[in-house]
């Protein structure tokens, strides 16, 4: 049998690897510390696992600690206001927000912009039953523009 022809996966499509690499050159405990310490900086989740990869040579938290940024959050007292998805999807949204007024005949954009907002207001009823959101609370593009600045 011949492999499919137009077979393409993404380099995530395999997964991160749960072994950590005996080059990283730091401890559970000291890697813990780090991300407490950029959350209380005001960094968010995916900015720790950027810097801890880019400056830090720490390939994966999760391999290394046992648990993810957000957890170490949580057991570390640094609070998360929003939840790092939910303001990734609204910064998504402004953006091409700011696209389609430059730009106004742009209809897939629009289409793109439509699909965004469905997946921000389906993530709200999800953490509003979840308690991570206010009960009641809407998106609004102006006022979400506001939470991500």
């Amino acid at each position: 049998m011949a492999a499919k022809a137009k077979e393409k996966k993404p380099a995530g499509a395999r997964g991160t690897s749960k072994v950590v690499p005996e080059w990283v050159e730091f401890s559970a405990q000291e890697v813990e510390e780090l991300v407490i310490g950029f959350g209380k900086k005001g960094m968010n989740p995916m900015q720790v696992g950027q810097a801890l990869r880019d400056q830090y040579g720490v390939p994966s938290v999760k391999a290394l600690c046992g648990k993810g940024v957000i957890t170490i959050f949580a057991e570390g007292g640094v609070k998360l206001d929003y939840p790092p998805d939910l303001l990734a999807l609204i910064e998504r949204a402004m953006r091409v927000r700011r696209h389609l007024k430059a730009n106004k005949s742009d209809v897939r954009n629009r289409t793109q912009l439509n699909n965004i907002e469905s997946k921000i207001r389906r993530l709200v009823k999800y953490y509003e039953k979840e308690g991570k959101l206010p009960k009641g609370w809407r998106y609004d593009p102006e006022t979400a523009a506001l939470l991500v600045k």
